[in-house]
């Protein structure tokens, strides 16, 4: 091959390698410009979801405290302090059954979503009560269906309590310190209202005490 000839060669060989490098770098660029793409509208993806959560949690909180101070309607109230709150070892004579509040026991009955099959005794329910738990109660009239939706309902919720009661008039009672609800299903939108009012309410003698290490199931 003449020195001419392979020069030309020489010269089409370095075209060929700078073309494909060019090439290159465009790929490159493109894949660059690709990821970057991608990656902001995921970011952003996130960030729109992260915003949208944020706000539905903060609309549920909202929504939380509007019903909690919303009366529930039926209710029935006592002066808490005109109910007495003092530790006794006799059994206390209560104007209502089941009490919401009053003179008790010194130990509490278990009320960290604790569901007993049997009754309980008033005194230490009302002890239960004073911590901030919700007791719902139900007699002989209520559905078996209502009895498992309230006890599904109890298990999953600290600070409540549920027991049967055969002495009480109303089919389901919900009772809180001062408190009380009588309704006749468990689909009642008002059972909901009054967890969500008065599980550690406002209405709480002792915030913050403990519901576990309490009595259990006798």
């Amino acid at each position: 091959m003449s020195k001419t000839s392979k020069k030309a060669a020489d010269v089409s060989r370095k075209a060929r390698i700078e073309e494909m490098r060019r090439a290159e770098r465009a790929r490159e660029r493109r894949n660059r410009i690709l990821t970057i793409t991608v990656s902001t509208v995921i970011v952003a993806g996130l960030a729109g979801w992260g915003a949208y959560a944020i706000n539905n949690a903060n609309e549920k909180e909202e929504q939380k405290a509007a019903a909690a101070k919303k009366p529930v309607s039926g209710e029935k109230t006592w002066d808490a302090k005109k109910l007495g709150r003092n530790h006794v070892a006799e059994p206390v004579k209560y104007p209502m059954q089941p009490p919401v509040g009053g003179n008790h026991n010194q130990a509490w009955m278990t009320c960290d979503g604790t569901v007993y099959t049997k009754a309980i005794a008033n005194e230490n329910a009302v002890h239960s009560l004073e911590h901030g738990a919700v007791w719902i109660t139900y007699n002989d009239k209520a559905a078996d269906a209502d009895v498992k939706t309230l006890t599904d309902k109890v298990s999953k919720t600290p600070y409540t309590l549920m027991s049967p009661d055969k002495t009480q008039s109303g089919t389901i009672t919900l009772s809180a310190w001062g408190h009380q609800l009588t309704v006749e299903k468990a689909s009642d939108a008002r059972v909901e209202q009054f967890l969500s009012k008065y599980v550690q309410g406002a209405q709480t003698p002792e915030p913050g005490a403990a519901c576990t290490g309490g009595l259990p199931a006798s």
